[in-house]
């Protein structure tokens, strides 16, 4: 597959209508029928040129209306909106009308390209994501003569396993892991997230995010065309023609509803002439005969603004969404998403960070244990020192955390480099450290083998109760403390449940497999109005179908992979991206999917869902009483057929930018402050 490449900016509406056929002879009808409005219908003025005029511009613009009229006509049996402004422009030459039949026409054509430039603004907003990502990469040359020479390459070039070199404030070329240095990263274009991003070692990358104030070496993971950013392009494009209920049945209004139009117009020609002896053909000086209101009511009747009023809407949200890092699959979930009264999450790796963080230290040698815990002691910093040194050496996600925490805490350099590191099958791991011999083992061993320190003994107990993984040290034969770890609860999960619960929802509710005490101490500090714990894949899937009939619709937020059936079940399902979620796989199966780690795009696209379903109801009102303001007029004998379908393009034009609002579109929430 191709490389996506970047679509230009959509010029200005004079321009738009210059790089095409069909909407350069509306432009040229428009010049056309310029003197006739004018001097005929506001000066009353009357000439042959004014007449011959208007009908070449009608000339010029009813062909490819009157074309895709008839092939919806011969192919699809249907009467469709191009029909009826043909009915009607050919209906006024019939009666003389000639300049009206030229505006008609001038003027829809020149609506319907204003709906397509509107359009394409709107969808463009996705679209532009690819033009973040650089071209050209350089990456580190293979066949160089000199180690680690580098070349400047298309991305097209790069193959997975290739290294590249992003120097400090560029432009990311491609996904990949960082295989050396340290810096930070702006990935806002692509998951939303405001924050820098802290990029180790071993850490993902996606394409199109802003390296920071250090040079990386990055290893290629994807080829260009199946970058993150990529996808995204993709998914969205299939998610604007997967077509939301209220946009199929206003379609299906749509359908039935051009022909109901023809029916009505010719019983307005013919019944009051027959029945009551009105005028049928000419207008009187004061007003239009009851042939002219058939062919106005065509045009009054027109269903444009309708047909229009919610795609451009939803896909303006599709598109707001995709760049604050929210992937919606298609109208009909963005709806959906918009019904809910309930959100369900999984725990591990959704509301908490799904890896072990340092939580407490206690060091024998600590004069205050309790203050050991927020690394305020320094017999407890020597003691994480000792553990990182040989705790290096491993690939164990405890060991990555306690080596993390060392190193947030400045003591990399604080002891030497660990000689010997054995594992020790089934007890721990051991090591010297600055001739000491470590030992760093589970309580459980401890509790076998090694005499520890009766209340850090009660202390580790109370905290493995908690849910939390206590590991034990001993240095030189004697027992040194205890290091604590535990999943932690992510930044944004307190602010996005709060947020969610000032929006209205009914419930928020926790479903986890985790048992029961860890659960609730969970949810009491996230802020969850229900606590379902030591649930089986099956149960969870129960739980949602029993949240659905107390409450009615649910959205279940999980991480994609473990929580599949729950997330099949629920009536939205929402999975986390982000570097910890499984991106692929969540892009792929979800509804819609969190693109970063950040929970607080949750209640964003909840509330983006609510404003894009206020705003189709607000377009699809406007519609219909215009119409019928106009219908009336019309049907008074006062409205003209231009009148009418500038009324027409004027509602189409106001419902188009009605929609597209919402890709300025930021939560408020009821207490005023603002989110997205």
């Amino acid at each position: 597959m191709a490389v996506p490449t970047p679509s230009a900016a959509p010029p200005s509406f004079l321009q738009f209508l210059l790089a095409r056929n069909d909407t350069r002879l509306a432009l040229l009808g428009a010049l056309l029928v310029l003197p006739g409005v004018i001097l005929h219908e506001l000066l009353g003025w009357d000439a042959v040129w004014i007449n011959g005029l208007a009908l070449l511009a009608m000339a010029l613009t009813i062909v490819p209306v009157a074309r895709s009229a008839w092939r919806a006509l011969s192919v699809s049996r249907e009467l469709n909106i191009n029909a009826l402004m043909t009915l009607a422009a050919v209906g006024a030459v019939v009666i003389g009308a000639y300049v009206e039949a030229g505006l008609v026409m001038v003027l829809f054509a020149i609506g319907e390209a204003l709906e397509g430039y509107t359009s394409t603004r709107a969808r463009h907003a996705i679209k532009s994501l690819i033009e973040v990502v650089p071209q050209t990469a350089l990456r580190l040359g293979t066949d160089c003569c000199e180690a680690g020479c580098e070349e400047r390459v298309p991305v097209s070039e790069l193959r997975v396993g290739d290294v590249i070199v992003v120097r400090p404030g560029e432009r990311i070329p491609m996904d990949g892991t960082v295989r050396a240095g340290t810096s930070t990263v702006n990935q806002a274009p692509i998951t939303g997230e405001s924050r820098l991003i802290e990029k180790q070692p071993g850490a993902e990358l996606f394409a199109g995010s802003i390296n920071g104030e250090a040079s990386l070496e990055v290893t290629v993971t994807h080829l260009a065309a199946d970058t993150t950013i990529a996808r995204m392009i993709r998914l969205v494009e299939a998610a604007q023609e997967r077509r939301a209920p209220v946009q199929r049945f206003v379609d299906q209004f749509a359908r039935y509803y051009t022909p109901a139009v023809v029916v009505l117009a010719l019983l307005v020609a013919a019944l009051p002439p027959l029945l009551f002896g009105e005028p049928f053909w000419n207008p009187d000086a004061a007003t239009f005969g009851w042939l002219y209101r058939g062919l106005a009511l065509l045009v009054v009747a027109c269903p444009c603004a309708l047909v229009i009023s919610t795609p451009v809407s939803l896909v303006s949200a599709m598109s707001t969404a995709a760049r604050n890092g929210v992937l919606i699959k298609g109208g009909a979930f963005l709806e959906a998403l918009s019904k809910v009264r309930v959100v369900a999450f999984d725990k591990t790796g959704t509301l908490t960070a799904g890896r072990p963080t340092v939580v407490a230290v206690r060091s024998v040698a600590c004069l205050e244990p309790d203050g050991a815990a927020l690394g305020d002691c320094d017999p407890c910093n020597e003691l994480l020192a000792m553990a990182s040194a040989i705790e290096r050496r491993s690939e164990h996600p405890l060991a990555h955390a306690i080596v993390t925490a060392s190193a947030q805490r400045g003591l990399d350099a604080r002891v030497p480099t660990a000689e010997g590191v054995t594992a020790l099958v089934g007890r721990g791991v051991s090591g010297r450290v600055g001739g000491q011999e470590v030992l760093i083992g589970s309580h459980r061993h401890f509790d076998a083998d090694i005499a520890h320190d009766a209340a850090h003994c009660a202390a580790a107990a109370h905290d493995a109760a908690l849910g939390h993984t206590p590991v034990m040290v001993r240095v030189q034969g004697n027992y040194a403390g205890t290091i604590t770890l535990a999943d932690t609860v992510r930044d944004s999960s307190r602010e996005a449940v709060a947020q969610l619960k000032a929006m209205g929802l009914r419930a928020v509710v926790m479903l986890t497999g985790d048992q029961r005490a860890t659960a609730e101490r969970i949810g009491a500090d996230v802020g969850v109005t229900d606590v379902r714990a030591e649930l089986l894949p099956e149960q969870k899937v129960a739980a949602i179908q029993a949240l659905q009939r107390e409450y009615g619709p649910v959205a279940m937020v999980g991480d994609g992979i473990n929580d599949t059936p729950a997330l099949a079940t629920a009536s939205v399902g929402i999975a986390i991206g982000g570097a910890s979620g499984g991106t692929n796989q969540a892009m792929e199966t979800a509804d819609i999917t969190l693109m970063s780690d950040d929970l607080r795009q949750l209640p964003f696209a909840l509330g983006l869902s609510r404003a894009a379903m206020r705003t189709v109801g607000v377009n699809v009102a406007l519609s219909i009483g215009i119409k019928l303001v106009f219908l009336a007029l019309v049907l008074a004998g006062v409205g003209t057929m231009w009148m009418a379908v500038l009324a027409d393009m004027g509602t189409s034009l106001l419902v188009t930018l009605n929609g597209m609002r919402l890709l300025g579109y930021r939560l408020r929430l009821p207490s005023g402050t603002t989110d997205g």
